[in-house]
């Protein structure tokens, strides 16, 4: 155990794979372990050895009581992990993932994720129910539509138009809606108005990290970023001075243009979309709302982005804004400095 300076590490529910390698890189134990047994056998390895894993479900968990240990544990995205497995796209197993991992970690220029806090997880977990409760609130209303529709009951389109109509409707004994209906309809409506309650209630607790974090609050100042984004940057990224420079974290959240350039020739395509995409998502939904309402302002951005919008439309406009967002966010998070949108930035000579 003393020879092994690098692991790699499989994770499963139940059953973790290692594949440990010496200083020359000669494979020392490949094996399976399981669930009660992966800390007892890390901690028969030397201080500071390397322990690499994919980013994936308990990940971050397990890289923290390693750290706890006094063991080097790494984060690798899968996407660049899978290059290095020997047996190509048709060897996939638990052994070949491990060696994968362990041979990726080892090279000098590996990018690895960063290891999230305990706080930044439980944030984040609202923000998972938040997304989880939107979505089941629009097929809860749409499914409400459908049923009414059967019965020749049509309404607008907006929500709070269904939600006003909707009481009407069961009441009124001069439509088609038989007795079971009307449970049935009722009961969709109880179901509305719990999710409703569950997304109050995630908001609350989104706009009371904004209140208690001084970071939140400064990324809250950027036009077409609210609260949700605020939060949801802050509990995703953690400390922003892991990324050199605004265009690299812009390029970390799939906001750059895709390339395919070669002989001089450069190429450029639709954004890579590689990166967090609930955060991704965030930034763009708050520039759509920039973009429309930039002719009412006056601000160099405003100006920029109504341009942009008149030369190449809306769409390339809202994500050229999400990603100057992203940019100016990196810059006011290492900062510590206020947004001001009136800001005009000076390329160092």
């Amino acid at each position: 155990m003393s020879e092994i300076t690098r692991v790699g590490v499989d994770l499963a529910k139940r059953v973790l794979q290692v594949h440990a390698v010496d200083a020359r890189g000669q494979r020392i134990t490949s094996r399976a372990l399981s669930r009660d047994k992966f800390l007892a056998w890390c901690a028969q390895l030397a201080p500071g050895c390397m322990l690499a894993m994919e980013a994936s479900s308990s990940a971050h968990h397990w890289a923290r009581r390693l750290r706890a240990m006094g063991l080097d544990a790494r984060i690798i995205a899968a996407h660049l992990v899978a290059p290095y497995r020997m047996q190509g796209k048709t060897g996939k197993n638990d052994a070949n993932d491990a060696a994968a991992i362990c041979e990726a970690a080892g090279r000098p220029h590996m990018h690895f994720v960063p290891i999230k806090t305990v706080e930044q997880q439980s944030l984040l977990c609202v923000h998972r129910l938040r997304e989880g409760f939107k979505a089941e609130r629009t097929a809860c209303i749409n499914r409400i539509r459908g049923l009414l529709a059967e019965f020749g009951l049509v309404f607008p389109q907006k929500p709070e138009a269904l939600r006003q109509a909707l009481p009407d409707a069961l009441e009124d004994a001069s439509n088609e809606l038989g007795g079971i209906a009307r449970m049935a309809l009722q009961r969709a409506q109880a179901q509305w108005a719990e999710l409703d309650a569950h997304l109050a209630w995630c908001d609350e607790r989104i706009s009371a990290h904004i209140k208690a974090d001084a970071q939140a609050a400064l990324a809250q100042q950027l036009m077409g970023v609210g609260p949700v984004g605020a939060s949801a940057a802050i509990a995703t990224v953690g400390d922003f001075k892991q990324f050199r420079n605004g265009p690299q974290f812009g390029a970390w959240l799939g906001l750059t243009p895709r390339q395919h350039s070669s002989g001089g020739k450069n190429n450029l395509g639709g954004i890579t979309r590689r990166g967090d995409m609930y955060l991704r998502t965030l930034l763009i939904q708050g520039a759509k709302s920039v973009v429309w309402t930039a002719h009412k302002r006056d601000d160099p951005v405003s100006r920029w982005v109504h341009g942009l919008r008149e030369k190449c439309g809306w769409q390339k406009a809202a994500v050229a804004l999400a990603n100057k967002n992203a940019r100016i966010l990196w810059a006011v998070m290492t900062k510590g400095q206020a947004y001001d949108a009136r800001h005009v930035s000076v390329k160092p000579g």
